[in-house]
């Protein structure tokens, strides 16, 4: 998987989602290496967001 990095900033969480945006028109085959690269990228995003973009508890 070419250049799977940390998603640290803002710039790096940026370019994870425009790596990940055309997946979701044209998505990749099970079991093919671009889908194993959406998949990573798809954790680090949802990792970074988590971190940086909690949702509220309205508990």
């Amino acid at each position: 998987m070419e250049n799977i990095r940390p998603i640290r900033t803002e710039a790096d969480y940026e370019w994870a989602l425009a790596e990940v945006t055309p997946c979701f028109e044209n998505q990749p085959g099970p079991g093919t290496p671009e889908a194993d690269r959406f998949d990573v990228l798809s954790a680090l995003i949802e990792a970074y967001e988590s971190a940086h973009f909690p949702i509220a508890d309205d508990k």
